[in-house]
C-alpha cells in the first residue's frame, strides 16, 4: 500500500475562467465547490459547460473528482447548499428539441464514468437536477441538514437527467417512486437509512470527511482503482470476461509486482 501523501491544494482554474465552480487541484485530487449563491447554485448551461470542461481534463489526467456546494457558516447560522436544480428561468425556455439533447443527462452519465471515483459532499437542498448530480457519484457524504428530492412533476416535467433509473438502482423501488412520484423530499437521515449516502457527519466537518475518503481511495493503486470502477459498471452478461481482461492487464502492471514484492518483504521483516 501506498504512504499517505501530504496534500498542499492549490486553487487552479481547470478549464480557466470558470464562473461558476470553485477548482481546487491538489496532485491526486480536483475539488469542485458550486458557486451560484445568488441563485442557490442553480445548474445553468454556464456551469453544466463548466462542468464538461472539468470532466475533459479528468478523463486525461485521472483524479479523484470531490463535488461540494456552499458550505454551511455556523458563526452566522448561514445553511449550506449543494444545488436547488436545474435554473427555472432557462428550463422555462427550452423546447423539445433541448430535452432530446439530454443537456443535463449527457454530463452526469460523463461524470459517472470518470476514470477515478467521484465524491459528493452533501449539505442543505439537494433538489432535482442538484440531486441527479449527487445521484452520478460514486460516493455520497451528507449532513443532518440534507435535502433531496426530484420536485420536477410539480412544474409540468419528469426527472430526466438519471433520477428515473440511478435512484431506484440506488435505493429500490418504493423509496425511489415516492420521490418521484409523490415529490417526498428526504432528509440526511432518511438518505443514510436508505443507502443514499453512506456516512453522516457534522456540517463543519463535511469536506474533512470528503477528503478521508479521498484519501481511502488515494492509498490505492490507481490503475486498479479505475480497472476496478470500469469493470464494476459493465452490464450483467459482460461478465465474467469483462474482469478477467481487466485483471490481465492489472497482471502485467509494474505496480503490481512492486506492491506485491513489497507485501512479502514486510512479512519477511515484520518491523
Amino acid at each position: 500500500m501506498q504512504e499517505p501523501q501530504t496534500h498542499v491544494r492549490r486553487t487552479h482554474l481547470v478549464p480557466p475562467s470558470c464562473a461558476t465552480l470553485l477548482v481546487t487541484e491538489d496532485k491526486d485530487r480536483v475539488a469542485v465547490q458550486l458557486n451560484r449563491p445568488e441563485v442557490r447554485n442553480a445548474i445553468n448551461a454556464q456551469m453544466v459547460a463548466e462542468l464538461h470542461g472539468i470532466c475533459a481534463y479528468l478523463e486525461s489526467t485521472p483524479k479523484v473528482l470531490l463535488l461540494s456546494g456552499i458550505p454551511s457558516d455556523g458563526a452566522t447560522g448561514k445553511k449550506g447548499i449543494f444545488a436547488s436544480g436545474a435554473d427555472i428561468a432557462e428550463l422555462r425556455e427550452r423546447r423539445a428539441p433541448d430535452a432530446l439533447a439530454g443537456i443535463n443527462s449527457a454530463l452526469f452519465v460523463r461524470i459517472a464514468a470518470l476514470p477515478m471515483p467521484v465524491i459528493a459532499a452533501l449539505d442543505g437542498y439537494a433538489l432535482g437536477g442538484g440531486a441527479e448530480l449527487a445521484y452520478a457519484a460514486d460516493f455520497r457524504i451528507g449532513t443532518k441538514a440534507l435535502r433531496m428530492g426530484q420536485p420536477e412533476t410539480s412544474l409540468g416535467i419528469m426527472a430526466a437527467a438519471g433520477a428515473t433509473w440511478r435512484l431506484k438502482e440506488l435505493v429500490g423501488e418504493p423509496v425511489a417512486k415516492m420521490m418521484l412520484l409523490a415529490g417526498k423530499i428526504i432528509t440526511g437521515e432518511e438518505a443514510l437509512r436508505v443507502g443514499l449516502i453512506s456516512e453522516l457527519v457534522e456540517p463543519a466537518r463535511l469536506l474533512e470527511a470528503a477528503h478521508a475518503l479521498a484519501d481511502k481511495i488515494c492509498a490505492q493503486d490507481p490503475l486498479a482503482i479505475q480497472s476496478t470502477k470500469r469493470v464494476f459498471h459493465v452490464p450483467r452478461e459482460a461478465h465474467p470476461e469483462a474482469d478477467n481482461v481487466a485483471q490481465a492487464e492489472l497482471f502485467e502492471s509494474p505496480a503490481k509486482f512492486a506492491l506485491m514484492q513489497s507485501f512479502l518483504n514486510r512479512k519477511k521483516d515484520p518491523k
